[in-house]
Protein backbone atom coordinates (compact mmCIF):
# COMPACT_ATOMS: atom_id res chain seq x y z
CA UNK A 1 0.00 0.00 0.00
CA UNK A 2 1.66 3.49 -1.24
CA UNK A 3 0.16 5.92 1.37
CA UNK A 4 -1.11 9.08 -0.37
CA UNK A 5 -1.08 10.78 3.59
CA UNK A 6 2.52 10.53 3.75
CA UNK A 7 2.70 13.91 1.73
CA UNK A 8 1.22 15.46 4.60
CA UNK A 9 3.29 13.45 8.03
CA UNK A 10 6.70 11.44 6.37
CA UNK A 11 9.86 13.03 6.63
CA UNK A 12 11.64 16.06 8.53
CA UNK A 13 10.05 18.39 5.86
CA UNK A 14 6.94 18.06 6.96
CA UNK A 15 7.19 18.55 10.79
CA UNK A 16 4.84 21.50 10.33
CA UNK A 17 2.22 19.31 8.92
CA UNK A 18 2.65 17.34 12.12
CA UNK A 19 2.37 20.27 14.22
CA UNK A 20 -0.71 21.05 12.93
CA UNK A 21 -2.35 17.51 12.86
CA UNK A 22 -0.89 17.16 16.82
CA UNK A 23 -2.97 20.13 16.74
CA UNK A 24 -5.92 17.70 16.02
CA UNK A 25 -5.11 15.53 18.75
CA UNK A 26 -3.73 13.42 16.98
CA UNK A 27 -1.56 10.41 18.13
CA UNK A 28 2.68 9.08 17.39
CA UNK A 29 0.43 5.81 16.86
CA UNK A 30 -2.14 7.30 14.69
CA UNK A 31 0.51 9.03 12.73
CA UNK A 32 1.46 5.68 11.53
CA UNK A 33 -1.76 4.83 10.29
CA UNK A 34 -3.90 5.17 7.25
CA UNK A 35 -5.86 8.96 7.07
CA UNK A 36 -9.74 8.14 5.80
CA UNK A 37 -11.76 11.17 4.74
CA UNK A 38 -15.13 10.94 5.89
CA UNK A 39 -17.34 13.16 3.45
CA UNK A 40 -20.97 13.74 5.10
CA UNK A 41 -23.48 16.14 3.97
CA UNK A 42 -25.03 16.67 7.31
CA UNK A 43 -27.04 20.02 7.78
CA UNK A 44 -29.86 20.54 9.75
CA UNK A 45 -32.13 21.89 6.55
CA UNK A 46 -32.81 18.07 4.95
CA UNK A 47 -34.56 15.86 6.23
CA UNK A 48 -32.63 13.17 4.67
CA UNK A 49 -29.24 14.93 6.35
CA UNK A 50 -30.28 14.78 9.69
CA UNK A 51 -29.07 12.10 11.28
CA UNK A 52 -25.83 11.99 9.04
CA UNK A 53 -24.05 12.77 11.64
CA UNK A 54 -25.12 9.41 13.51
CA UNK A 55 -24.09 8.47 10.58
CA UNK A 56 -20.50 9.30 10.72
CA UNK A 57 -19.98 8.48 14.04
CA UNK A 58 -20.55 4.75 13.48
CA UNK A 59 -18.12 4.92 10.13
CA UNK A 60 -15.64 6.49 12.08
CA UNK A 61 -15.79 3.48 14.56
CA UNK A 62 -15.49 1.42 11.98
CA UNK A 63 -12.41 2.35 10.41
CA UNK A 64 -10.89 2.73 13.77
CA UNK A 65 -12.00 -0.32 14.26
CA UNK A 66 -10.17 -1.75 11.18
CA UNK A 67 -6.97 0.53 12.07
CA UNK A 68 -7.22 4.22 9.97
CA UNK A 69 -7.58 7.24 11.24
CA UNK A 70 -10.74 9.44 10.35
CA UNK A 71 -11.46 12.92 9.60
CA UNK A 72 -14.91 14.17 9.41
CA UNK A 73 -15.97 16.63 6.53
CA UNK A 74 -18.82 18.59 5.59
CA UNK A 75 -20.59 19.91 2.21
CA UNK A 76 -23.24 21.57 1.10
CA UNK A 77 -26.64 20.46 -0.06
CA UNK A 78 -30.10 21.48 -1.54
CA UNK A 79 -33.39 19.68 -0.65
CA UNK A 80 -35.01 19.95 -3.70
CA UNK A 81 -38.45 19.76 -1.62
CA UNK A 82 -37.54 22.89 -0.05
CA UNK A 83 -36.31 24.53 -3.49
CA UNK A 84 -38.85 23.35 -5.74
CA UNK A 85 -41.16 25.80 -7.60
CA UNK A 86 -38.45 29.27 -6.90
CA UNK A 87 -35.58 30.76 -7.72
CA UNK A 88 -33.68 28.39 -5.57
CA UNK A 89 -34.20 25.08 -7.72
CA UNK A 90 -32.28 26.39 -10.34
CA UNK A 91 -29.48 26.04 -7.54
CA UNK A 92 -29.95 22.29 -7.10
CA UNK A 93 -28.67 21.01 -10.00
CA UNK A 94 -26.21 22.94 -10.24
CA UNK A 95 -24.61 22.29 -6.43
CA UNK A 96 -24.08 18.80 -8.21
CA UNK A 97 -21.12 20.03 -9.65
CA UNK A 98 -20.00 22.42 -6.66
CA UNK A 99 -20.19 19.19 -4.48
CA UNK A 100 -17.83 17.19 -6.68
CA UNK A 101 -15.45 20.29 -6.59
CA UNK A 102 -15.40 20.58 -2.78
CA UNK A 103 -14.74 17.14 -2.61
CA UNK A 104 -12.26 17.16 -4.91
CA UNK A 105 -10.75 20.24 -3.43
CA UNK A 106 -10.40 18.71 0.36
CA UNK A 107 -9.18 15.27 -0.27
CA UNK A 108 -6.35 16.43 -2.57
CA UNK A 109 -5.29 18.97 -0.25
CA UNK A 110 -5.23 16.99 2.66
CA UNK A 111 -3.80 13.65 0.81
CA UNK A 112 -6.55 11.46 2.12
CA UNK A 113 -5.65 7.65 1.94
CA UNK A 114 -9.06 6.67 0.92
CA UNK A 115 -12.52 8.23 1.63
CA UNK A 116 -15.98 7.14 2.70
CA UNK A 117 -18.59 9.78 1.30
CA UNK A 118 -21.89 9.75 3.33
CA UNK A 119 -24.55 11.26 1.06
CA UNK A 120 -28.59 11.30 0.95
CA UNK A 121 -30.66 12.92 -1.01
CA UNK A 122 -30.62 13.95 -5.18
CA UNK A 123 -27.90 15.78 -6.32
CA UNK A 124 -25.11 14.76 -3.45
CA UNK A 125 -25.36 11.54 -4.51
CA UNK A 126 -23.96 12.46 -7.80
CA UNK A 127 -21.79 14.64 -7.05
CA UNK A 128 -20.28 12.57 -4.74
CA UNK A 129 -19.55 9.63 -7.00
CA UNK A 130 -18.09 11.80 -9.31
CA UNK A 131 -15.47 13.32 -7.12
CA UNK A 132 -14.88 9.67 -6.54
CA UNK A 133 -14.56 8.69 -9.93
CA UNK A 134 -12.73 11.68 -10.64
CA UNK A 135 -10.17 11.35 -7.56
CA UNK A 136 -10.26 7.60 -7.92
CA UNK A 137 -8.47 7.33 -4.38
CA UNK A 138 -10.68 4.09 -2.71
CA UNK A 139 -13.68 5.54 -2.07
CA UNK A 140 -16.95 4.01 -0.28
CA UNK A 141 -20.39 5.52 -0.48
CA UNK A 142 -22.69 4.72 2.55
CA UNK A 143 -26.06 6.87 2.49
CA UNK A 144 -28.68 8.23 5.16
CA UNK A 145 -30.94 5.64 4.07
CA UNK A 146 -34.57 6.30 2.63
CA UNK A 147 -37.23 7.95 5.01
CA UNK A 148 -40.17 5.51 6.10
CA UNK A 149 -43.70 6.37 4.71
CA UNK A 150 -46.11 8.79 6.62
CA UNK A 151 -49.78 7.69 7.34
CA UNK A 152 -53.02 9.88 6.34
CA UNK A 153 -56.48 8.84 7.30
CA UNK A 154 -54.79 4.71 7.62
CA UNK A 155 -52.93 5.26 4.12
CA UNK A 156 -49.69 5.39 3.55
CA UNK A 157 -48.79 9.12 2.31
CA UNK A 158 -45.47 10.71 0.96
CA UNK A 159 -44.39 14.07 -0.36
CA UNK A 160 -46.02 13.45 -3.98
CA UNK A 161 -48.94 12.93 -2.78
CA UNK A 162 -48.85 16.53 -0.77
CA UNK A 163 -47.48 18.36 -4.24
CA UNK A 164 -50.53 16.49 -5.63
CA UNK A 165 -53.12 17.81 -3.05
CA UNK A 166 -52.30 21.04 -3.97
CA UNK A 167 -53.76 21.03 -7.27
CA UNK A 168 -56.54 18.49 -5.24
CA UNK A 169 -57.19 22.01 -3.12
CA UNK A 170 -56.99 23.97 -6.32
CA UNK A 171 -59.72 22.16 -7.96
CA UNK A 172 -62.08 22.25 -4.84
CA UNK A 173 -61.51 18.53 -4.25
CA UNK A 174 -59.43 19.18 -1.40
CA UNK A 175 -60.31 21.05 1.56
CA UNK A 176 -57.34 23.17 3.18
CA UNK A 177 -57.81 21.44 6.40
CA UNK A 178 -57.32 18.05 4.92
CA UNK A 179 -54.05 19.37 3.21
CA UNK A 180 -52.55 21.30 6.65
CA UNK A 181 -53.33 17.51 8.25
CA UNK A 182 -51.59 15.67 5.35
CA UNK A 183 -48.63 17.84 5.28
CA UNK A 184 -47.77 17.20 8.80
CA UNK A 185 -47.53 13.48 8.82
CA UNK A 186 -46.35 12.82 4.67
CA UNK A 187 -42.90 13.09 5.99
CA UNK A 188 -42.42 11.22 9.27
CA UNK A 189 -38.69 11.99 10.39
CA UNK A 190 -35.63 11.91 8.86
CA UNK A 191 -34.19 10.09 5.73
CA UNK A 192 -34.80 10.29 1.33
CA UNK A 193 -37.99 10.85 1.03
CA UNK A 194 -39.97 7.53 0.44
CA UNK A 195 -40.77 6.75 -2.77
CA UNK A 196 -38.25 6.10 -5.57
CA UNK A 197 -37.82 9.43 -6.69
CA UNK A 198 -34.45 10.87 -7.46
CA UNK A 199 -32.41 10.17 -4.00
CA UNK A 200 -33.88 6.92 -3.34
CA UNK A 201 -33.11 5.85 -7.33
CA UNK A 202 -29.60 7.05 -6.97
CA UNK A 203 -29.32 5.32 -4.08
CA UNK A 204 -30.09 2.49 -4.96
CA UNK A 205 -28.04 2.60 -7.91
CA UNK A 206 -24.75 3.11 -6.28
CA UNK A 207 -25.39 -0.30 -4.55
CA UNK A 208 -26.17 -1.42 -8.26
CA UNK A 209 -22.72 0.44 -9.27
CA UNK A 210 -20.79 -1.54 -6.67
CA UNK A 211 -19.88 1.35 -5.16
CA UNK A 212 -22.22 0.55 -2.00
CA UNK A 213 -22.79 -2.55 0.35
CA UNK A 214 -25.81 -4.18 0.31
CA UNK A 215 -28.49 -2.36 1.44
CA UNK A 216 -27.12 1.42 1.14
CA UNK A 217 -30.07 1.82 -1.13
CA UNK A 218 -32.88 0.15 0.74
CA UNK A 219 -32.59 -0.13 4.86
CA UNK A 220 -34.46 2.60 6.08
CA UNK A 221 -32.63 5.54 7.97
CA UNK A 222 -34.25 5.04 11.12
CA UNK A 223 -33.04 1.59 11.58
CA UNK A 224 -30.07 -0.01 13.58
CA UNK A 225 -29.18 -1.80 10.74
CA UNK A 226 -28.32 1.35 9.19
CA UNK A 227 -25.64 2.10 11.93
CA UNK A 228 -24.29 -1.23 11.45
CA UNK A 229 -24.33 -0.62 7.74
CA UNK A 230 -22.11 2.54 8.08
CA UNK A 231 -19.79 0.66 10.64
CA UNK A 232 -19.44 -2.41 7.96
CA UNK A 233 -18.24 0.63 5.26
CA UNK A 234 -16.16 2.34 7.76
CA UNK A 235 -14.21 -1.24 8.21
CA UNK A 236 -14.42 -2.04 4.37
CA UNK A 237 -12.86 1.41 3.23
CA UNK A 238 -9.42 0.23 5.12
CA UNK A 239 -9.41 -3.22 2.89
CA UNK A 240 -9.96 -1.33 0.01
CA UNK A 241 -6.95 1.12 0.82
CA UNK A 242 -4.58 -1.68 1.82
CA UNK A 243 -5.60 -3.77 -1.31
CA UNK A 244 -5.41 -0.19 -3.39
CA UNK A 245 -8.53 -1.27 -5.17
CA UNK A 246 -9.79 2.05 -6.55
CA UNK A 247 -13.32 3.59 -7.49
CA UNK A 248 -12.60 3.40 -11.59
CA UNK A 249 -11.43 -0.91 -11.23
CA UNK A 250 -15.44 -0.96 -9.99
CA UNK A 251 -16.79 1.51 -11.99
CA UNK A 252 -16.56 0.37 -15.06
CA UNK A 253 -18.66 0.34 -18.53
CA UNK A 254 -20.74 -2.87 -17.52
CA UNK A 255 -20.97 -1.77 -14.12
CA UNK A 256 -22.94 1.34 -15.79
CA UNK A 257 -24.84 -0.84 -17.87
CA UNK A 258 -25.93 -3.02 -14.86
CA UNK A 259 -26.93 0.29 -12.81
CA UNK A 260 -29.22 1.46 -15.52
CA UNK A 261 -30.31 -2.71 -15.86
CA UNK A 262 -31.42 -1.93 -12.35
CA UNK A 263 -32.95 1.58 -12.55
CA UNK A 264 -35.25 0.12 -15.78
CA UNK A 265 -36.26 -2.76 -13.32
CA UNK A 266 -37.20 -0.37 -10.44
CA UNK A 267 -38.82 2.58 -13.16
CA UNK A 268 -36.66 4.83 -11.73
CA UNK A 269 -36.06 8.78 -11.76
CA UNK A 270 -35.48 10.44 -15.22
CA UNK A 271 -32.57 12.28 -13.31
CA UNK A 272 -30.58 9.54 -13.55
CA UNK A 273 -30.12 9.71 -17.29
CA UNK A 274 -28.24 12.73 -16.14
CA UNK A 275 -26.32 11.39 -12.92
CA UNK A 276 -25.23 8.11 -14.27
CA UNK A 277 -23.84 9.96 -17.54
CA UNK A 278 -21.91 12.64 -15.87
CA UNK A 279 -20.48 10.20 -13.45
CA UNK A 280 -19.24 7.87 -15.91
CA UNK A 281 -18.36 11.41 -18.20
CA UNK A 282 -15.92 11.66 -14.76
CA UNK A 283 -14.42 7.74 -14.99
CA UNK A 284 -13.59 7.81 -18.49
CA UNK A 285 -16.74 5.54 -19.59
CA UNK A 286 -18.90 6.73 -22.12
CA UNK A 287 -22.75 5.64 -21.98
CA UNK A 288 -25.05 7.34 -25.08
CA UNK A 289 -28.58 7.89 -24.77
CA UNK A 290 -28.75 5.06 -27.32
CA UNK A 291 -27.11 2.71 -24.88
CA UNK A 292 -30.11 3.92 -22.28
CA UNK A 293 -32.60 3.23 -24.92
CA UNK A 294 -31.52 -0.10 -25.97
CA UNK A 295 -31.06 -1.03 -22.10
CA UNK A 296 -34.62 -0.09 -21.87
CA UNK A 297 -36.26 -1.46 -24.88
CA UNK A 298 -34.40 -5.45 -23.44
CA UNK A 299 -34.73 -5.11 -19.25
CA UNK A 300 -38.52 -5.73 -18.20
CA UNK A 301 -39.71 -3.11 -15.41
CA UNK A 302 -40.15 -5.24 -12.12
CA UNK A 303 -41.12 -2.45 -9.71
CA UNK A 304 -44.31 -0.21 -9.27
CA UNK A 305 -42.97 2.50 -6.62
CA UNK A 306 -44.12 5.70 -5.61
CA UNK A 307 -44.87 7.61 -7.78
CA UNK A 308 -45.74 5.03 -10.03
CA UNK A 309 -47.47 2.79 -7.61
CA UNK A 310 -48.41 2.11 -4.20
CA UNK A 311 -45.31 0.42 -2.57
CA UNK A 312 -42.41 2.87 -0.81
CA UNK A 313 -38.39 1.92 -0.35
CA UNK A 314 -39.50 0.15 3.08
CA UNK A 315 -41.48 -2.15 0.87
CA UNK A 316 -38.13 -2.67 -1.48
CA UNK A 317 -36.27 -3.50 1.43
CA UNK A 318 -38.45 -6.13 2.86
CA UNK A 319 -39.18 -7.55 -0.41
CA UNK A 320 -35.34 -8.56 -0.25
CA UNK A 321 -33.83 -4.85 -1.41
CA UNK A 322 -32.03 -4.15 -4.81
CA UNK A 323 -29.65 -7.61 -4.23
CA UNK A 324 -33.06 -9.14 -4.73
CA UNK A 325 -34.46 -7.31 -7.86
CA UNK A 326 -31.01 -7.65 -9.64
CA UNK A 327 -31.13 -11.47 -8.63
CA UNK A 328 -34.02 -11.77 -10.73
CA UNK A 329 -32.83 -10.16 -13.52
CA UNK A 330 -30.14 -12.14 -13.18
CA UNK A 331 -32.12 -15.18 -13.99
CA UNK A 332 -32.74 -14.01 -17.77
CA UNK A 333 -29.09 -12.63 -17.76
CA UNK A 334 -29.70 -8.94 -17.31
CA UNK A 335 -26.83 -8.75 -14.90
CA UNK A 336 -23.10 -8.73 -15.77
CA UNK A 337 -22.37 -11.06 -12.51
CA UNK A 338 -18.53 -10.62 -12.73
CA UNK A 339 -18.35 -7.20 -11.64
CA UNK A 340 -16.44 -6.44 -8.41
CA UNK A 341 -17.41 -4.34 -5.95
CA UNK A 342 -16.43 -2.69 -2.46
CA UNK A 343 -17.80 -5.77 -0.93
CA UNK A 344 -14.56 -7.53 -1.82
CA UNK A 345 -16.84 -9.76 -4.08
CA UNK A 346 -18.03 -10.03 -7.21
CA UNK A 347 -22.03 -9.03 -7.83
CA UNK A 348 -22.39 -12.40 -8.41
CA UNK A 349 -20.93 -13.83 -5.35
CA UNK A 350 -22.98 -10.52 -3.65
CA UNK A 351 -26.85 -11.99 -5.35
CA UNK A 352 -25.80 -15.75 -5.08
CA UNK A 353 -28.75 -17.31 -2.26
CA UNK A 354 -30.46 -14.08 -2.23
CA UNK A 355 -34.50 -14.30 -3.19
CA UNK A 356 -37.32 -11.72 -3.95
CA UNK A 357 -39.60 -12.09 -0.59
CA UNK A 358 -42.30 -10.55 -1.53
CA UNK A 359 -43.53 -11.11 -5.81
CA UNK A 360 -45.98 -8.23 -5.16
CA UNK A 361 -43.31 -5.74 -4.49
CA UNK A 362 -40.57 -7.17 -6.70
CA UNK A 363 -42.41 -8.86 -10.12
CA UNK A 364 -41.10 -11.95 -11.39
CA UNK A 365 -38.80 -11.67 -14.25
CA UNK A 366 -41.00 -13.58 -16.22
CA UNK A 367 -44.02 -11.54 -15.05
CA UNK A 368 -43.21 -7.90 -15.16
CA UNK A 369 -45.22 -4.89 -15.19
CA UNK A 370 -43.66 -4.20 -19.20
CA UNK A 371 -41.51 -6.09 -20.75
CA UNK A 372 -39.57 -3.02 -21.32
CA UNK A 373 -37.39 -0.75 -18.69
CA UNK A 374 -39.26 2.18 -16.94
CA UNK A 375 -37.74 4.87 -18.84
CA UNK A 376 -37.71 5.71 -22.28
CA UNK A 377 -35.63 8.15 -24.72
CA UNK A 378 -37.67 9.56 -27.12
CA UNK A 379 -36.59 11.38 -30.47
CA UNK A 380 -37.86 13.41 -33.37
CA UNK A 381 -38.20 17.16 -34.85
CA UNK A 382 -38.94 18.40 -31.32
CA UNK A 383 -35.99 16.82 -29.48
CA UNK A 384 -33.19 15.46 -32.23
CA UNK A 385 -30.62 15.09 -29.27
CA UNK A 386 -33.20 13.00 -27.20
CA UNK A 387 -35.90 13.52 -23.97
CA UNK A 388 -36.42 11.09 -21.14
CA UNK A 389 -39.54 10.18 -19.69
CA UNK A 390 -40.72 7.84 -16.92
CA UNK A 391 -42.80 5.83 -19.04
CA UNK A 392 -44.08 3.15 -16.21
CA UNK A 393 -45.34 6.10 -13.90
CA UNK A 394 -47.94 7.49 -17.26
CA UNK A 395 -51.00 6.08 -17.45
CA UNK A 396 -51.33 3.46 -20.83
CA UNK A 397 -54.10 6.48 -21.82
CA UNK A 398 -51.55 9.08 -22.33
CA UNK A 399 -48.58 6.57 -24.09
CA UNK A 400 -49.59 7.37 -27.61
CA UNK A 401 -51.32 11.53 -27.30
CA UNK A 402 -51.69 14.20 -29.84
CA UNK A 403 -52.75 17.65 -28.93
CA UNK A 404 -52.52 21.21 -29.41
CA UNK A 405 -49.19 23.24 -27.76
CA UNK A 406 -49.54 25.65 -24.70
CA UNK A 407 -46.18 27.38 -24.69
CA UNK A 408 -44.99 28.95 -21.54
CA UNK A 409 -41.82 30.55 -21.25
CA UNK A 410 -41.25 29.51 -17.55
CA UNK A 411 -42.03 26.89 -15.38
CA UNK A 412 -43.61 29.81 -13.40
CA UNK A 413 -46.29 30.99 -16.17
CA UNK A 414 -47.35 27.13 -16.64
CA UNK A 415 -48.56 26.84 -12.62
CA UNK A 416 -50.03 29.86 -12.42
CA UNK A 417 -52.23 28.94 -15.86
CA UNK A 418 -52.87 25.29 -14.33
CA UNK A 419 -53.92 26.33 -10.75
CA UNK A 420 -56.13 29.11 -12.59
CA UNK A 421 -57.78 26.18 -14.67
CA UNK A 422 -56.62 27.66 -18.20
CA UNK A 423 -55.51 24.10 -19.40
CA UNK A 424 -58.09 22.06 -20.77
CA UNK A 425 -57.98 18.40 -21.58
CA UNK A 426 -56.30 17.16 -24.30
CA UNK A 427 -53.70 19.88 -24.25
CA UNK A 428 -49.87 19.99 -24.25
CA UNK A 429 -47.95 21.58 -21.87
CA UNK A 430 -44.72 22.96 -23.26
CA UNK A 431 -42.41 24.61 -20.69
CA UNK A 432 -39.27 25.96 -22.29
CA UNK A 433 -35.86 28.43 -21.50
CA UNK A 434 -36.15 25.99 -18.17
CA UNK A 435 -32.84 23.99 -19.69
CA UNK A 436 -29.11 24.12 -18.04
CA UNK A 437 -28.20 26.98 -19.87
CA UNK A 438 -31.79 28.34 -20.27
CA UNK A 439 -32.82 28.36 -16.93
CA UNK A 440 -30.02 28.50 -15.92
CA UNK A 441 -29.38 25.24 -13.95
CA UNK A 442 -32.43 22.74 -15.11
CA UNK A 443 -35.10 23.01 -12.73
CA UNK A 444 -36.97 20.27 -11.64
CA UNK A 445 -40.81 20.91 -12.03
CA UNK A 446 -42.98 18.46 -9.59
CA UNK A 447 -45.00 21.36 -8.91
CA UNK A 448 -46.86 21.70 -12.44
CA UNK A 449 -47.28 18.08 -12.92
CA UNK A 450 -48.27 17.12 -9.64
CA UNK A 451 -50.73 19.90 -10.00
CA UNK A 452 -52.10 18.71 -12.89
CA UNK A 453 -52.37 14.76 -10.83
CA UNK A 454 -53.96 16.31 -8.43
CA UNK A 455 -56.61 17.71 -10.47
CA UNK A 456 -57.34 14.93 -12.23
CA UNK A 457 -55.44 15.61 -15.36
CA UNK A 458 -52.64 13.54 -15.66
CA UNK A 459 -54.79 11.07 -18.00
CA UNK A 460 -55.16 14.23 -20.34
CA UNK A 461 -52.81 16.53 -20.11
CA UNK A 462 -49.07 16.22 -21.17
CA UNK A 463 -46.17 17.98 -20.49
CA UNK A 464 -42.76 18.26 -22.13
CA UNK A 465 -40.00 20.34 -21.06
CA UNK A 466 -36.33 21.34 -22.03
CA UNK A 467 -36.22 21.35 -18.16
CA UNK A 468 -36.47 18.10 -15.75
CA UNK A 469 -39.02 16.41 -13.64
CA UNK A 470 -38.53 15.23 -9.61
CA UNK A 471 -38.29 11.26 -9.25
CA UNK A 472 -41.78 12.02 -7.87
CA UNK A 473 -43.27 12.98 -10.65
CA UNK A 474 -45.97 10.97 -12.80
CA UNK A 475 -47.72 10.94 -16.15
CA UNK A 476 -46.98 12.28 -19.47
CA UNK A 477 -43.99 14.38 -18.43
CA UNK A 478 -41.48 14.36 -21.05
CA UNK A 479 -38.36 16.19 -19.97
CA UNK A 480 -34.50 16.89 -20.60
CA UNK A 481 -35.81 18.05 -24.37
CA UNK A 482 -32.88 18.80 -26.33
CA UNK A 483 -31.43 20.89 -27.80
CA UNK A 484 -33.02 23.14 -25.00
CA UNK A 485 -34.69 26.58 -26.24
CA UNK A 486 -31.47 28.28 -24.79
CA UNK A 487 -29.29 26.40 -27.36
CA UNK A 488 -31.77 27.23 -30.27
CA UNK A 489 -33.75 23.56 -30.15
CA UNK A 490 -36.99 23.39 -31.78
CA UNK A 491 -38.88 23.89 -28.93
CA UNK A 492 -37.69 27.38 -28.94
CA UNK A 493 -39.92 28.32 -31.90
CA UNK A 494 -43.10 26.11 -31.13
CA UNK A 495 -46.27 28.25 -31.02
CA UNK A 496 -49.39 27.90 -29.06
CA UNK A 497 -51.93 25.39 -31.03
CA UNK A 498 -48.95 24.05 -32.72
CA UNK A 499 -49.80 19.81 -32.75
CA UNK A 500 -47.54 17.69 -30.57
CA UNK A 501 -47.34 14.19 -31.26
CA UNK A 502 -46.26 11.40 -28.43
CA UNK A 503 -45.57 8.41 -28.85
CA UNK A 504 -43.62 6.60 -26.19
CA UNK A 505 -43.90 2.80 -27.22
CA UNK A 506 -42.08 4.21 -30.26
CA UNK A 507 -39.91 6.25 -29.12
CA UNK A 508 -40.76 9.66 -31.12
CA UNK A 509 -41.35 13.04 -30.23
CA UNK A 510 -42.53 15.15 -32.75
CA UNK A 511 -44.05 18.72 -33.96
CA UNK A 512 -46.60 18.76 -36.84
CA UNK A 513 -44.36 21.22 -38.72
CA UNK A 514 -42.37 20.74 -41.82
CA UNK A 515 -38.87 21.43 -41.32
CA UNK A 516 -39.32 24.60 -43.58
CA UNK A 517 -42.04 26.27 -41.68
CA UNK A 518 -39.55 25.38 -39.10
CA UNK A 519 -36.66 27.19 -40.86
CA UNK A 520 -38.56 29.84 -40.98
CA UNK A 521 -39.62 30.09 -37.72
CA UNK A 522 -35.78 30.51 -36.64
CA UNK A 523 -35.27 33.59 -39.21
CA UNK A 524 -36.99 35.35 -36.69
CA UNK A 525 -36.49 34.24 -33.38
CA UNK A 526 -34.84 36.21 -30.60
CA UNK A 527 -33.07 34.38 -28.03
CA UNK A 528 -34.47 35.16 -24.13
CA UNK A 529 -31.27 35.66 -22.01
CA UNK A 530 -31.32 33.91 -18.62
CA UNK A 531 -32.92 35.07 -15.63
CA UNK A 532 -30.02 35.51 -13.17
CA UNK A 533 -27.08 36.90 -14.72
CA UNK A 534 -24.23 36.86 -12.05
CA UNK A 535 -23.04 34.66 -9.71
CA UNK A 536 -22.36 31.33 -9.54
CA UNK A 537 -25.54 30.85 -11.95
CA UNK A 538 -23.85 32.67 -14.42
CA UNK A 539 -20.29 31.07 -14.39
CA UNK A 540 -22.64 27.84 -14.55
CA UNK A 541 -24.47 28.66 -17.91
CA UNK A 542 -21.44 29.47 -19.67
CA UNK A 543 -19.87 26.05 -18.96
CA UNK A 544 -22.68 23.59 -18.77
CA UNK A 545 -23.25 21.27 -21.40
CA UNK A 546 -26.71 19.81 -22.54
CA UNK A 547 -29.09 17.60 -20.84
CA UNK A 548 -28.22 14.52 -23.33
CA UNK A 549 -24.39 14.70 -22.37
CA UNK A 550 -25.61 14.63 -18.45
CA UNK A 551 -25.09 18.84 -18.18
CA UNK A 552 -21.78 18.11 -17.14
CA UNK A 553 -19.13 21.47 -18.01
CA UNK A 554 -17.29 21.43 -20.94
CA UNK A 555 -13.98 20.33 -21.16
CA UNK A 556 -11.61 22.39 -18.35
CA UNK A 557 -14.21 23.17 -16.10
CA UNK A 558 -14.50 26.23 -14.99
Amino acid sequence: MDELSKNVKAGVEKAPHRSLLYALGITDEEMKRPFIGVISSKSEIIPGHLHLDKIAEAVKAGIRMAGGVPFEINTIGVCDGIAMNHTGMKYSLASRELIADSVEVVVRAHAFDGIVLIPNCDKIVPGMLMAAARLNIPAIVVSGGPMLAGRFRGQDSDLSKVFEAVGAVSAGMMSEDELHELEQYACPGCGSCSGMYTANTMNCLTEALGMGLPGNGTIPAVYAERIRLAKMAGMRIMDLVQKEIRPRDIMTRNAFINAFAVDMALGGSTNTVLHLTAIAHEAGVEISLEDIDRISNTVPNLCKLSPAGKYHIQDLYEAGGIQAVMAELNKKGYIDTGRFTVTGKTVGENIKGVSVRNHDVIRPVEEPYSKTGGLAILKGNLAPDGAVVKASAVSPEMMVHEGPARVFDSEDEAIDAILKGKINKGDVVVIRYEGPKGGPGMREMLSPTSALAGMGLDKDVALITDGRFSGATRGASIGHVSPEAAEGGPIAVLKDGDIISINIPERKLEVKLSDAELHERFKVWVKKEPQIKSGYLRRYAEMVTSASTGAVFKQGGM
